[in-house]
């Protein structure tokens, strides 16, 4: 199918949580896919989906609109793994613990866990400081028998290694509709079936509770559903959130004190943060 490139100039340092909340303004609007450029953030939408007016009009709700400019850019239809291949996506290495790759990448190092991603439009292939910061936390943590939640799970990179560290059941949510499909056949290529995808947001947690939660959104979303992490964790159950800066922690902390969250640990990657807290 044929996409619309919209690429966002905007000063990354004067406004570094533009590159937060800008995709959940437009993921409301249908864009599926965002990668940060070095003048701020190339985002796509497909070509039938594109509006300008209803662009101009969403930005014109975001309070730094004025500082935000953008260039269009019609892309035809192209086999996007290939794309992926040419200018994204690289095999990610972790030691000898942890290999991720897709399916066009050729003589693969043997690893503990090697998870094979073709990403497509779908965020998470391991490269942003947030995922390689919530797969750190991952491998650091006993995980066998355990049920987990995958909130926001993209290309379900998180999920299918959470599955292959020994978690059990587990239950992956996107609100984005490319994403839930992509999880899905990373998840068939991995053969880890185990591993129940769902479309949507928070409201689709219901009464069922886990030991595990992952959540790597963004600040306001975090915020805004922690609430409704705390009452779905077990007593005793353990939070794991990124896709916030070192200085949203405070934010972070004070919300996750509502909800009975003692927080336990962070680690820190070019600014970004992942934080782990506790249910007591």
């Amino acid at each position: 199918m044929d996409y619309i490139e919209i690429n966002f100039i905007y000063d990354k340092v004067k406004f570094e949580f533009v590159g937060d909340l800008l995709p959940a303004y437009l993921g409301e609007i249908g864009y599926e896919s965002f990668i940060e450029s070095e003048n701020g953030m190339t985002a796509f939408v497909q070509s039938q989906v594109f509006d300008k007016d209803t662009l101009d009009s969403t930005l014109a709700s975001f309070e730094f609109c004025k500082d935000i400019t953008y260039t269009e850019n019609f892309v035809k239809g192209k086999n996007w793994n290939e794309e992926w291949e040419k200018n994204f996506f690289q095999p990610i290495i972790i030691g000898d613990d942890c290999v991720i790759h897709s399916s066009f990448h050729k003589n693969i190092p043997n690893a503990k866990y090697d998870i094979l991603i073709d990403p497509k439009m779908s965020f998470g292939t391991g490269h942003h400081e947030t995922t390689s910061l919530m797969i750190g936390e991952i491998l650091k943590s006993d995980l066998s028998g355990k049920s987990l939640l995958d909130m926001g799970c993209g290309t379900a990179v998180l999920a299918i290694l959470a599955a292959k560290r020994g978690a059990s059941p587990i239950v992956a949510i996107d609100i984005d509709e490319w994403a839930f499909e992509n999880a899905k056949e990373n998840i068939s290529l991995n053969n880890e079936p185990q591993i129940d995808v769902k479309l949507g947001g928070a409201e689709q947690l219901g009464s069922q509770k886990f030991d595990v939660i992952l959540a790597n959104i963004n600040r306001n979303i975090l915020l805004q559903d922690m609430q409704k992490y705390s009452s779905c964790l077990e007593e005793g159950g353990l939070l794991f959130m990124s896709g916030f800066y070192a200085e949203d922690m405070a934010i972070i902390e004070e919300e996750a004190k509502k909800h009975g969250l003692q927080f336990i640990s962070h680690s820190e990657k070019n600014r970004w943060v992942a934080v782990k807290y506790e249910k007591k």
